[in-house]
């Protein structure tokens, strides 16, 4: 505990008296641009990766950055997905897997599940991607087997995003973008799900071109501007 609070001394002394009108501007509303959705895991920082300003990205964590399909109960992550989306107007939402991931590995053993209810219940949403690798993995190596878990697991976890009503809404009239990615924390690599080619590609921070999975819109907000010009 005191090692936060000399971190947050440091904060105020240092960073916040050079970036004081930015949090002035910030202190009654935000605009964030991206809805990033990854795990609790301590050494995943997202600001940090992304060296993203205050006011920038609108960050939910959870284990293992699952996303549960749409239902008749409310989840925080549904709820905060709904307010990204209808309040905060975000462009884009990014689910974000990682390397060495708790979560996944329990997948490989869930025995070791057995005295944690609460987590074996929330990893149920992640059945999609034990199943998968299940199916087609018999012969993998354990560390195969874990990052195929980790990429089916963002896969599963976008097709359980689209369920949601704002965010298919958001998508079909081309407000929206959606994105599967996993970051390697050893290596500070990111690989991105192509939906194109149906499989995970690495990141080019040089290039224009970043792979996403968005379906194609059926009811574009930009044709029918196009349309009306």
């Amino acid at each position: 505990m005191k090692r936060l609070i000399q971190g947050f001394d440091t904060f105020r002394r240092d960073v916040f008296p050079q970036q004081r009108e930015l949090f002035k501007r910030l202190a009654d509303k935000q605009n964030p641009h991206t809805l990033f959705i990854t795990c609790a895991d301590s050494r995943v920082m997202p600001e940090m990766i992304f060296s993203a300003q205050p006011g920038e990205l609108f960050v939910y964590r959870n284990i293992g950055n699952i996303v549960p399909p749409y239902a008749q109960h409310v989840s925080g992550v549904v709820a905060a997905i709904e307010y990204a989306v209808k309040v905060l107007r975000v462009a884009h939402i990014v689910i974000c897997g990682h390397s060495d991931c708790g979560a996944m590995k329990a997948l490989m053993n869930p025995a070791a599940l057995q005295d944690k209810p609460s987590v074996e219940a929330w990893l149920k949403h992640a059945d999609v991607a034990r199943y998968v690798v299940a199916e087609h993995g018999a012969t993998m190596t354990d560390s195969e087997t874990l990052r195929r878990l980790t990429e089916e697991n963002v896969v599963g976890q976008l097709e359980h995003l689209r369920t949601l009503p704002s965010v298919a809404a958001a998508i079909a009239t081309g407000s929206l973008n959606i994105h599967g990615w996993i970051y390697d924390i050893e290596h500070a690599d990111i690989s991105a799900f192509d939906a194109n080619e149906g499989r995970f590609v690495k990141l080019d921070p040089q290039s224009d071109n970043v792979p996403d999975a968005t379906p194609h819109a059926r009811f574009s907000l930009r044709v029918a501007a196009a349309n009306a010009a």
